[in-house]
């Protein structure tokens, strides 16, 4: 296709019905196209313009699947796991797991920690040898600058936890950074460690503005920027499930449980030393995890770049997962960093995200960050274990096979009979069309 002609300047600032019209135009037909986005409008006007409000240019909504995945047992507590995700037989996947070690003791998890971290990089002329000895009132002065900002974050339990100076010096002239460690109790605390690390900035240009007893040249600062890091491995969770390896009998008809331990255990093994393999295996863990952070209404983008960065911690990217065999136990452990909140942001505006919440037993963050890494192993396990049994694609084009007919516009009658059809057969595209064409002939 050729380019598009470029729309005119002032879209952001047309009324929604002229954005929508101005869209339609680059279509067949403008009118068909119109309706079919304002059919996905929410039939409540204020549910609507909450919606629209969440983002820019909005001219209509796009629905992701709302599933559930029942009865998935955690340190000893059921829950009931929200999942939105598009991508078939995830859902089934987390529930198949979550049965599978509901037998066997079900899930175990704890928060290694939950700190989070900002970054105030700026640029000074001086060594750091004349720096450090400033550092103890520099900090003093940043402290007391953001009282007002932290206070109510300190009455939760949380607040600035430290700030660290680092010399970049040698790999960028003059640079240096502050690098501070925070808790933000149930928040997700993007707003607040923004908000601190900017007046950090401003604190830290007037410190330096205001020391006389520096040469005229080390009294000025450059503030480069100040942002929150989505790196986050000091907000960490684990989680694990575990039995003898006796208990895995009946996986594989062709291979017994210890055995069949001994080759899961290889699959996720291969995962450590293949990039390749890697990249997969972890984008399966994350279908089971984005799904639930997505349904809480947090930031999955941010989740997933903080684990991909912790698959890489080691100088090479590599499996999340891990599987020991000792003393004949099979554990088989995920851990992860997560950011998580439950309350602010979308967890609070989401009409669907609230109810998340609520479903979930309007847990905190902490418990959160267990529920969503639990149901990335869940998925994870389920992947491997189809993976080293019969294949993915058996039950993976199972699933899709919903999508197939309604692409080949087959009928409930049509549905219904292709369901039974390929109960024993082997699912794909083209194995559908041929059998929609024989039964329509």
């Amino acid at each position: 296709m050729g380019s598009r002609e470029r729309i005119k300047k002032g879209f952001s600032k047309l009324l929604k019905e002229e954005k929508l019209k101005t869209i339609a135009n680059y279509f067949e037909n403008p009118g068909e196209v119109i309706s079919l986005l304002k059919s996905y409008w929410h039939s409540d006007s204020k549910q609507q313009q909450l919606f629209d409000e969440f983002s820019e240019n909005t001219i209509t909504n796009f629905f992701i699947p709302y599933g559930i995945s029942p009865n998935v047992m955690i340190n000893g507590k059921n829950y009931i796991v929200p999942m939105v995700i598009e991508e078939s037989s995830v859902v089934a996947a987390a529930s198949a797991a979550a049965k599978f070690w509901g037998e066997r003791g079900g899930f175990h998890a704890e928060v290694v920690d939950v700190r989070k971290v900002g970054q105030v990089h700026f640029g000074w002329k001086g060594p750091m040898a004349q720096l450090t000895p400033l550092f103890p009132a520099l900090k003093e002065r940043l402290l007391n600058d953001t009282e007002t900002i932290t206070a109510n974050m300190k009455k939760r339990g949380g607040g600035i936890l430290d700030i660290q100076l680092l010399d970049y010096t040698d790999r960028l002239p003059d640079y240096y950074q502050l690098r501070v460690e925070f808790n933000t109790c149930d928040s997700m605390g993007a707003n607040f460690i923004n908000t601190v690390l900017e007046q950090f900035g401003h604190s830290l240009h007037d410190f330096f503005a205001q020391r006389l007893d520096l040469p005229e040249e080390l009294r000025q600062t450059e503030i480069i920027m100040t942002i929150l890091s989505n790196n986050t491995p000091d907000c960490r969770v684990k989680v694990w499930v575990e039995c003898p390896v006796e208990q895995l009998e009946g996986i594989d008809e062709h291979l017994s449980g210890p055995d069949y331990a001994l080759k899961f255990k290889k699959a996720v093994d291969i995962a450590h030393i293949d990039i390749d393999r890697a990249t997969t295996h972890n984008k399966g863990i994350y279908n089971g995890i984005d799904a639930v952070v997505i349904a809480t209404g947090n930031d999955f983008r941010a989740v997933e770049a903080a684990g991909h960065t912790y698959a890489s911690r080691r100088g090479r990217y590599e499996s999340l997962s891990t599987v020991t065999i000792n003393d004949g136990i099979f554990r088989f452990e995920l851990e992860v960093p997560m950011a998580l909140g439950t309350v602010g942001g979308l967890t609070s505006l989401h009409p669907l995200a609230k109810k998340s919440l609520e479903l979930l037993g309007n847990p905190t963050a902490a418990e959160l960050m267990t529920i969503a890494a639990t149901m990335g192993l869940a998925n994870n396990f389920s992947a491997v274990r189809s993976l080293t049994t019969k294949g993915i694609q058996a039950g993976h084009m199972k699933m899709h096979l919903n999508n197939i007919l309604n692409q080949l516009h087959a009928s409930e009658d049509e549905k219904q009979k292709a369901h039974e059809f390929f109960k024993d057969q082997t699912v794909s595209y083209a194995a559908v069309e041929k059998y929609l064409d024989s039964i329509r002939k």
